[in-house]
Parts: structure tokens; C-alpha cells; sequence
């Protein structure tokens, strides 16, 4: 496969997983909130439960990354650290003038680009297709 054809399958593989991923954050979004009326804590619970299946498999499946996870990890996390308190921000700003799971699509959309590009060229930048297994 040339280049071209890898890196838009990259992007494939890391929206699918992205889906897969919004889909965990939906649901557990949806459960908490029954039992959980504050916004923003049930949005951070199914974030950080996205955040860690999304990781787990575009490390493995996307990047093909052997780099060390825990390093890996802290990378992600620091991009977490400015997206997490801005989205908390913007949703809470915007919940209850728009519909929340408007609000949350929205949001879901802006963390699939800026999160790939993030991943693409800070965090496995120098160790993509590193894992033979």
C-alpha cells in the first residue's frame, strides 16, 4: 500500500474507533445522567471512559505503536488537560440553551480532528508501525 492509501486508512481506522468510542460515551453518558442531574459529571465520567478505549486501541490498532504506554498515556492526558476543562467549559456554557446531546455530537466532533492530529504528530509521531505483533 503507497503512502497516500495508509494514511487515509489510518484516519479510517481512528474514526471507526472514535465511533466505537463516542457510542461508550453516549451510553454511559445517558445512564449516568438518570441517576446524576449536574451536567458536567456524567460528561467527564464518559470522557474519561472514551478516553482510555480510544487509547487502548488506536496505540494498538491505528498507530501500531510500541512506544511505552505510560509515556504514550501522559501525552494523551496532557492533551486531556487543555480539551477536558475547555469542553467542560463550553458545554456547561451551553447546556440548557441547546439540546445536550447536541451539545455533546458537537463536541465529540471537535475531539475526533484535533485528537487525531494530536495523536498523528506529537504523541506517535516517531513511533508509528514500531509493533510487529
Amino acid at each position: 500500500m503507497n503512502d497516500k492509501k495508509k494514511q487515509i486508512w489510518q484516519v479510517v481506522k481512528f474514526t471507526l474507533f472514535s465511533i466505537s468510542a463516542g457510542l461508550i460515551q453516549v451510553g454511559s453518558f445517558a445512564l449516568l445522567e438518570i441517576f446524576i442531574k449536574t451536567y458536567w459529571i456524567p460528561y467527564l465520567v464518559s470522557l474519561l471512559l472514551s478516553i482510555v478505549w480510544n487509547f487502548t486501541l488506536n496505540r494498538k490498532f491505528t498507530f501500531k505503536s510500541a512506544a511505552n504506554v505510560p509515556v504514550a498515556m501522559l501525552k494523551v492526558a496532557l492533551f486531556y488537560c487543555v480539551f477536558t476543562p475547555l469542553s467542560t467549559w463550553w458545554t456547561n456554557a451551553l447546556s440548557g440553551t441547546i439540546n445536550e446531546y447536541v451539545i455533546q455530537i458537537g463536541t465529540m466532533a471537535i475531539n475526533l480532528v484535533t485528537e487525531y492530529l494530536y495523536c498523528r504528530f506529537v504523541v506517535y509521531r516517531n513511533s508509528m508501525n514500531t509493533n510487529t505483533k
